[in-house]
């Protein structure tokens, strides 16, 4: 949810642009910000009754680091760094609770004690006390058993299903066994026995362990119940420093990759000045990545048209200038040398080739619903990037298409737009148009080659080399001078026509009639490739079958064969 309000995100990059300025302190405080928990995450499951131990441990632990947090927010200029810190609450009365009831490291289990701190709970401490003295009361009761019975391997074992219980072999047995000894189980190469005496004080060591557990829990739970009482609280101080973070982190990627402040203003202005994907240029080796400037505005044009071949860089160019816009608008740095934005209600994208088959609509279909959308709701104060505009119908149906919606942009939404196309029709809008501006993606060519150049500079493209891109995909050669042979050929037919067909601009004064499309002298192609010629038929039609010799024509169904063959 990117602002949209000119002074909250003046405060935003007020505090981004102070931490910029100060490594040393950004850096301390991301320091102490990588340390803490989330905070609004524990108390969530605090109210909930979620929270194991380790909750609120690390809750407490998060808690001690406030006061260092509060001291390093301190003392700042920026007005929304200020407020961070008289918003910052120390709690230090829960951290108290927490850090005197739990132990540092308390298990995960919550009903098998070893949650409370030793001193936290008088009974508890005597509840243990009694558990605990039961090695030293054992080793006791052994030594004055093997005493009285004579027997010297007379053990005193327990178990969880049999309890305490006094184990003698078979072997010492013999020499005879007390007669207060109670058999209790046979085992292989011994006897258990149970005595009054170990049995009461048995019922006394498990009732003191049973006992201290239910105590723990029923301390923890009253722990956690006051805790959540102070919910609140908890979440306010975790919004603080989730606030914090993300502008230092906004600060971070500043300062490592030299993003600029932009200038905010109201007026629909986009003026950006070597600006950069912020997201490939760090995918990259540093300065491989070419940067390029823009400049939308009522003067010198609202909409721009974009041209240029495949790979040229186009859709990276309309998506870095809507990410800059986002980070701008959430009060970050933008990748740029210098950027001059207008406020932007809502950026709209109308990006890639995707279907929904499940709800029965093709590629097309998504594709003009995602327009239509745009279409219905961009406002003036808007943003658009089209990628490729009626792509997916028939050439003619296509371009009807994205000149309409390049008008309707123009005439009726009035937006700012950036709009990549490869139907080079599109840039005769510039003539009719006024706020429409033509640019396209420079290449150069050497000795049959295409460079790339990734620059996006005025004025149109004439040619997309898609043929060259196939190469590079690795189209066989044998397809790709086929096609070489097809381009050339409607080339050379698309030049002969006279007068050329093209849109007349003048037969829809208002944008609002039926655009005419002025046609050759032979009329309108009907099909892309109905006069592509065949080299088979071609042949044929040179035949006189009247004067050919049986010689001949044998050595012409060869030569059809080896056409035949080839194609």
């Amino acid at each position: 949810a990117p602002l949209a309000d000119l002074a909250s995100i003046s405060k935003r990059n007020g505090a981004v642009e102070e931490w910029v300025q100060d490594d040393l302190a950004r850096n301390e405080l991301r320091s102490e910000l990588a340390r803490a928990n989330d905070l609004e995450r524990v108390a969530s499951r605090v109210g909930t009754g979620r929270a194991s131990a380790r909750d609120l441990s690390a809750l407490g632990r998060t808690l001690g680091l406030l006061p260092r947090i509060k001291a390093k927010l301190s003392g700042r200029k920026a007005k929304l760094i200020q407020e961070l810190e008289a918003a910052l609450e120390l709690c230090p009365e829960i951290r108290r609770s927490i850090e005197e009831a739990l132990v540092d490291d308390p298990p995960l289990a919550l009903k098998d004690g070893g949650i409370i701190r030793d001193g936290f709970h008088p009974v508890l401490d005597d509840l243990r006390e009694t558990a605990r003295g039961g090695k030293s009361w054992i080793a006791k009761f052994q030594a004055d058993e093997i005493r009285r019975t004579g027997i010297p391997g007379l053990k005193v074992g327990f178990n969880k299903v049999f309890g305490y219980f006094i184990e003698i072999s078979h072997a010492q047995g013999r020499s005879g066994v007390p007669s207060d000894y109670i058999r209790k189980q046979t085992v292989k190469n011994a006897e258990r026995y149970i005595t009054p005496e170990l049995k009461e004080y048995e019922d006394k060591v498990l009732r003191a362990e049973e006992r201290s557990r239910e105590l723990e829990y029923e301390l923890f739970l009253t722990l956690r119940d006051r805790v959540a009482a102070e919910a609140p609280r908890l979440v306010q101080a975790g919004t603080v420093l989730a606030s914090a973070d993300a502008l230092l982190s906004l600060a971070e990627l500043a300062a490592r990759n030299g993003y600029c402040r932009p200038e905010m203003v109201a007026e629909p202005v986009l003026e950006i000045e070597l600006g950069r994907h912020p997201v490939l240029e760090s995918l990259m080796s540093r300065g491989e990545f070419v940067p390029n400037d823009l400049r939308l505005a009522p003067d010198d044009g609202m909409i721009l048209i974009i041209t240029g071949p495949n790979m040229a860089g186009k859709s990276t160019y309309i998506r870095q200038v809507a990410l800059s816009v986002i980070l701008a608008q959430i009060g970050g740095f933008v990748p740029a040398k210098s950027a001059k934005m207008g406020i932007v209600d809502r950026l709209f994208a109308r990006i890639g080739a995707t279907d929904e088959l499940a709800k029965g609509m093709s590629t097309f279909m998504v594709e003009m619903t995602e327009t239509a959308n745009i279409l219905n709701n961009a406002t003036d104060r808007s943003l658009v990037i089209l990628d490729e505009i009626g792509r997916g119908t028939s050439t003619f149906d296509g371009v009807s298409l994205a000149w309409a919606i390049g008008e309707h942009l123009h005439d009726s939404t009035g937006c700012r737009a950036l709009f990549a196309t490869h139907y080079h029709e599109l840039v005769d809008l510039e003539k009719t148009k006024p706020r429409v501006r033509n640019a396209n993606a420079a290449v150069r060519e050497e000795e049959g080659e295409v460079l790339f150049l990734r620059r996006i500079v005025p004025g149109g493209a004439d040619q997309s080399y898609g043929i060259h891109v196939a190469r590079l995909a690795g189209v066989p050669e044998n397809v790709l001078d086929r096609a070489r042979e097809i381009l050339a050929f409607l080339e050379k037919q698309h030049a002969a026509e006279t007068p050329p067909a093209t849109i007349d601009p003048n037969s829809a004064p208002s944008n609002r009639g039926p655009i005419r499309r002025v046609k050759s002298a032979r009329g309108l192609q009907s099909s892309l490739f109905a006069a592509v010629p065949d080299p088979l038929v071609e042949e044929l039609r040179g035949i006189d079958p009247d004067s050919i010799a049986p010689e001949q024509a044998i050595e012409l169904l060869r030569r059809l064969k080896t056409l035949t063959a080839a194609m």
